[in-house]
């Protein structure tokens, strides 16, 4: 499976459907609501919510769809990543609720060779968030420093860092399971 892209591998206008969807739940909102120290009643507090707000029910900490969309984008997107330089914007176009599941989707919209270093360029992209009804609930662009295949297998190529078994060989041949 790939996890991210070199630079070479990026097109301009290509359009990355990230799956699968995350089906937000309750315990999902609250306990980031109470990582983050996010205790606003809105998302924690459903009788607040209920008596008090436009929506009549509790709403997803908008953070928590956020970052909820940049995890599914790292696959696609940056997960050869040298470095996340930017976020140039970041709406909340509309809410999000318990229940509700939420799909993404990045699409490229420029690359430049990095000025100083052959073995790099920056990708901006935009990613939409959007629920099972199809409603875009959040949108952000982004730049993203990513390597060229140069950099990649001069550090150890596909998944770099990654050992092998040692005596592999010794465990596999032994019925049952390993020697004793």
């Amino acid at each position: 499976m790939q996890f991210g892209r070199y630079y070479e591998e990026f097109e301009v206008g290509a359009v990355y459907k990230h799956w699968p969807g995350k089906t937000v739940t309750e315990f999902d909102d609250h306990m980031f609501c109470l990582l983050t120290m996010n205790h606003h009643p809105l998302h924690l507090d459903a009788h607040y919510a209920q008596q008090t707000t436009d929506f009549g029910k509790n709403v997803v900490v908008g953070n928590y769809v956020y970052s909820v969309l940049l995890g599914m984008s790292v696959p696609d997107v940056s997960g050869k990543a040298i470095a996340n330089l930017e976020i140039e914007s970041l709406r909340h176009v509309a809410p999000t609720f318990h229940g509700d599941t939420i799909y993404g989707e990045t699409r490229v919209l420029d690359k430049t060779p990095s000025r100083s270093k052959s073995d790099r360029g920056i990708v901006s992209v935009e990613t939409i968030g959007y629920n099972q009804h199809g409603t875009v609930v959040c949108l952000f662009r982004r730049k993203v420093m990513v390597p060229t295949r140069e950099y990649g297998d001069a550090r150890g190529g596909e998944q770099p860092g990654r050992p092998e078994p040692v005596d592999a060989a010794r465990y596999a041949s032994a019925p049952g399971g390993p020697p004793a």
